[in-house]
């Protein structure tokens, strides 16, 4: 396993070239045309059998081993953020307004450098490896990347019996990961809620149902689900995100929107939330005599690991890195991920790789100035390719 490790940082300056290439020429969901043609010239040139267009950009490279019908995929994912990047270095983003603000960018790149190494490994391989570049994670369009994909039969053809995929994580110090059996990441939902009052002059309030006054108590009242009506025990986020309304310094407003999200771990809990949401938006609509109307939609479920897979690979990680850098993470993230598609289809297991490096500044995911240290770029390189080959000597 060793020899992997060896292998991949030989290809480490290959891995972090494709990276910037692809972080100066970022593209939103479903857009990614010239990413997707990068991604299809490089599985090409490995002589793997390439298949593009599946939900419109995405790309699927297909390695055949030892037995075409034992397959394994690993996934990538390689769509933008509208988010105007502020970093200063050489290969930040031309495209305005678009950013690799999530990492994306890096495992499009360390899933060619996979590719690569196990090209070369190929005469190891007891099965079949399915490499998946999948648009829009971030869900920019509705249904998302993954849904659309596995609808248009990416994990058919030959049949997919497991996938593996990996994120970049700025909390995590680089050259560690973070590795957990069973839920690690959240489940993400919606919600938009609008506030109807009557509006008028700001100096006769009396005469009014002031929609601002409503939106600020639904707001706060909002909370207490999580405080007061959620066991403190359960991890349940209620976010509002976006508040907007109002026409004049001097007018009441007779509508605000507010827009948030919800993340929870627990499906029954995940269930009660929008019904408790909606008791106090009602209740304090009322006491105003104001109106509303609520839309909540359910987004990607909980990305749980498989138990197999995540022995697998931990084993994989302690070899490669060490056992004191195989950090097993006591909760699961409430950030989401659409990896969990392809996990309510087949097991799965998805790897967090560290990326941070406390002698810099490394913002978070989402952030105008995120950047990453690219030195774990060859540790996931690695941990992925050889998990792959182990994974066909345990099944």
């Amino acid at each position: 396993m060793l020899k992997m490790k060896e292998e991949a940082l030989k290809i480490k300056e290959e891995i972090i070239k494709i990276r910037r290439l692809i972080h100066a020429n970022p593209e939103l969901g479903f857009e990614e045309w010239q990413t997707s043609k990068l991604v299809s010239a490089y599985l090409n040139s490995l002589g793997l059998e390439v298949q593009e267009g599946i939900a419109k950009t995405g790309v699927v490279g297909f390695l055949e081993g030892n037995n075409r019908n034992k397959v394994l995929a690993i996934r990538a994912d390689m769509d933008a953020l509208p988010i105007q990047e502020q970093n200063k270095f050489e290969y930040k983003s031309k495209n305005k307004g678009k950013m690799h603000a999530c990492g994306h960018d890096a495992h499009t790149a360390m899933v060619l450098g996979v590719a690569k190494l196990l090209s070369k490994f190929k005469a190891e391989l007891e099965g079949s490896v399915k490499f998946i570049f999948q648009p829009n994670e971030e869900q920019s369009k509705i249904p998302g990347g993954a849904d659309t994909m596995i609808e248009e039969g990416v994990l058919e053809n030959p049949r997919v019996e497991a996938i593996l995929g990996i994120h970049v994580n700025p909390q995590i110090e680089v050259g560690s990961v973070g590795i957990k059996e069973g839920s690690i990441m959240a489940a993400t939902d919606k919600f938009k809620i609008i506030v109807k009052g009557e509006g008028g002059h700001g100096a006769a309030p009396h005469e009014t149902i002031d929609a601002i006054i409503i939106a600020a108590d639904i707001v706060q009242n909002l909370q207490a689900i999580v405080s007061r009506r959620i066991s403190p025990v359960e991890p349940v986020v209620l976010t509002i995100g976006k508040v907007c309304g109002g026409e004049s310094y001097n007018v009441i407003a007779d509508e605000i929107q507010i827009e948030g999200t919800v993340r929870t771990v627990n499906p029954e809990i995940r269930e009660q939330i929008p019904m408790l949401m909606e008791q106090t938006i009602d209740g304090v609509t009322d006491i105003f005599g104001g109106d509303y109307r609520f839309d909540y939609q359910f987004g990607h479920s909980v990305l749980n690991n498989n138990r197999e897979l995540t022995n697998l690979v931990t084993e994989v990680s302690k070899i490669i890195i060490g056992e004191e850098k195989s950090i097993i993470l006591k909760n699961p993230l409430m950030a989401g991920e659409d990896f969990a598609s392809y996990t309510k289809e087949v097991p799965g297991f998805f790897l967090h790789l560290g990326v941070k490096n406390s002698e810099r500044k490394i913002y978070p995911w989402h952030h105008s100035k995120f950047n990453l240290d690219e030195e774990a770029l060859p540790i996931g390189t690695a941990i992925l390719a050889q998990s792959a080959i182990e994974y066909f000597k345990n099944v």
